[in-house]
């Protein structure tokens, strides 16, 4: 009985504390014009993997190499960036903390690749940060 207890115990400790299952909104004000980008995740959870899409103005990415740690969670996203007459892409890594209903996300920027110059990559600094809510 006691071995029994203890494996539903450690079993317990191991599924993840929150379910991020369904979709966010929340916006990131940036740039010298105080642009407000405003985001939707649709996020799916299957125990400690992420899978889903953000939304943005131009469309849909999807979201890979995400992970849920208890109330974290890690995830990617490559989009598309304008810089004058060329489109960028751009590896964006996400990061955040659920609390009191809100996951606070930190925004990255991992890789840079420039379209207009051959591919090549580099990678601008930055890291940015806001707040995003579950629809009901």
């Amino acid at each position: 009985m006691r071995k029994l207890l203890l494996s539903v115990l450690a079993a317990a400790t191991l599924l993840p504390a929150a379910d991020f299952t369904g979709i966010w909104l929340g916006s990131l004000t940036t740039g010298r014009r105080n642009q407000v980008t405003d985001f939707a995740f649709h996020f799916t959870q299957k125990g400690t993997t992420l899978t889903g899409k953000v939304y943005l103005e131009y469309g849909s990415e999807p979201i890979y190499d995400g992970v849920v740690d208890g109330d974290n969670i890690t995830f990617f996203v490559t989009v598309r960036e304008q810089a004058g007459n060329q489109i960028d892409k751009s590896v964006l890594k996400f990061t955040g903390t659920l609390k009191d209903g809100e996951v606070e996300l930190n925004r990255e920027r991992e890789q840079l690749v420039n379209a207009g110059n051959g591919g090549a990559s580099f990678s601008r600094p930055g890291k940015t940060t806001f707040k995003i809510k579950k629809l009901p």
